[in-house]
């Protein structure tokens, strides 16, 4: 593909602010690319066109997601080279019964897909233990799941630990400011961390079963070439001690709850 804009991009500001936010100088990032610090600098500094090959390899070493490589290389005047197809694309069928399968996988536990805004794509039917009592408004597919967690007519009644998991939460939308702060405002006042979180961040949620205590773990495609399947994330919500694991499985109606070895096997 050949450039697509006549209009002088603005690359060079553009490299410079991706190879800061990585922390990486000239040099690093010349020894990543297979290049000179004298050529990255020329770059940096406008003196010199890179070429479309250079600016992937530039993408590439410095580790950024797919939606920033493609617009690393538009800020270079090239066209993207990663396709952002729409989920219902007949080509991520078989991405579609991935999802279903690894869902159905993690029951009893709840577990669900989320898009690059937290925007619920699938959950399993265990979430509805998550989101019991929430307002509908809030819950089902296209709907966002950090939103939902923090409203006040969502989960946030029921979360014992609400402040701590809040910020658990807030950390993670640097990329969406408007909504972060959206939801900042529903947890006012959030008393500042001490640093002794231990080795992860629970959550501690009311419901019929008993207090349940849960940690999540978060799966990517790690090797996905379109942008929409690069940025899903399956969050899944585990029993943290074996009250919560016979709790979720009673909620499942199920009585062949897993016994400690079970649940650190890893397999679904």
């Amino acid at each position: 593909m050949g450039t697509i804009s006549s209009d002088p991009p603005d690359f060079p500001r553009v490299l410079r602010d991706r190879r800061a936010r990585r922390h990486l100088s000239q040099l690093d990032l010349a020894l990543r690319a297979g290049t000179t610090q004298r050529h990255v600098s020329f770059i940096e500094s406008g003196r010199s066109v890179p070429g479309r090959a250079m600016v992937v390899r530039l993408a590439e070493s410095l580790e950024l997601p797919l939606r920033e490589r493609n617009e690393l290389l538009l800020a270079a005047g090239y066209a993207p080279v990663y396709p952002e197809r729409g989920l219902d694309a007949p080509e991520l069928e078989p991405v579609r019964a991935a999802i279903d399968h690894i869902l159905r996988g993690h029951l009893p536990y709840p577990a669900l897909v989320v898009d690059r805004r937290g925007d619920l794509v699938a959950a399993n039917s265990a979430f509805d233990v998550i989101t019991e009592g929430a307002d509908p408004e809030l819950v089902g597919p296209g709907r966002n799941m950090y939103r939902l967690a923090l409203h006040p007519d969502g989960v946030a009644p029921r979360i014992r630990n609400l402040a701590e998991w809040a910020r658990h939460i807030l950390v993670r939308l640097d990329h969406l400011p408007e909504l972060r702060d959206e939801l900042a405002g529903y947890v006012p006042e959030l008393e500042p961390s001490d640093g002794q979180l231990g080795f992860a961040v629970p959550l501690r949620l009311s419901s019929p079963y008993g207090e349940l205590h849960l940690m999540t773990t978060v799966t990517t495609f790690a090797t996905a070439v379109d942008v929409t399947l690069s940025e899903l994330k399956l969050e899944a919500f585990l029993p943290a001690d074996a009250a919560t694991a016979q709790a979720l499985a009673v909620a499942a109606g199920r009585t062949d709850a897993p016994t400690g070895s079970d649940q650190a096997s890893g397999n679904w």
